[in-house]
């Protein structure tokens, strides 16, 4: 583990090998930490791939509203079961949302300080992690590599995702992923996001498995070939 400045957040980190070139952040779930992907690097990294740092951040413990408040480690706060009221613009806490956005972007400039550009950093997350992974997105005027969001929706109304939107953003590949079976962010919701994310111009591959709330190894490799374009893009 790394025990960053007090400004960042906590990660867990592995590098592929010496000098790594790229860096893969890759943002948890609600309740989860840093280590709850590390252990996926094995099954995705291929022997040709460049040198690669992942980061895997560990979020913020706060008060989970949908959780009865229990705190725990949560990218914002959650404050409705119902996902019509994104539209709404009330289910997830925009503060938090806004605050994390931040943090994601502390690490990005860090990664920046340690020799690897935006460029050449691509954005992960899964299910909450996603969501701050579409929404730091949004707000990248020099474009990530790539962004890819797992399980997740977008957790920001139309209207403000448009506001939030920067020159650059749509720039960046986007590759979600969702289970078909999922009962925790129904599919429909994911596909939704997704087209509001093509509606705004991001080119999205969009992929659909037979899976619950949870990631599988169909998923991984078409995650894997996915990322093998944009180390040679």
């Amino acid at each position: 583990m790394n025990a960053s400045a007090s400004s960042l957040l906590e990660t867990v980190e592995f590098e592929t090998a010496p000098q790594p070139a790229w860096t893969v952040l890759w943002l948890h779930g609600l309740g989860a930490d840093g280590h709850d992907f590390a252990p996926i690097v094995p099954e995705l990294v291929r022997r040709e791939w460049p040198a690669l740092r992942f980061v895997f951040p560990h979020a913020p413990v706060r008060a989970v509203t949908i959780n009865n408040g229990m705190r725990m480690r949560a990218w914002y706060d959650i404050v409705s079961f119902d996902f019509d009221a994104l539209h709404a613009g009330n289910r997830a806490d925009a503060a938090g949302v806004d605050e994390s956005v931040a943090q994601v972007e502390a690490l990005i400039a860090r990664e920046g300080e340690r020799g690897i550009p935006p460029e050449k950093i691509v954005l992960v997350g899964f299910s909450q992690g996603g969501a701050i992974a579409l929404a730091a997105g949004l707000r990248r005027d020099r474009p990530l590599a790539g962004l890819a969001g797992l399980s997740t929706y977008l957790p920001l109304d139309p209207q403000r995702a448009a506001a939030s939107l920067q020159p650059g953003a749509t720039a960046q590949p986007l590759f979600m992923a969702h289970g078909q079976f999922d009962p925790v962010v129904p599919a429909p919701v994911g596909e939704r996001s997704a087209e509001t994310m093509k509606q705004l111009g991001f080119g999205v591959e969009w992929h659909r498995y037979p899976m619950a709330h949870q990631v599988c190894a169909e998923e991984i490799r078409d995650l894997g070939d996915w990322l093998a374009a944009r180390f040679v893009g």
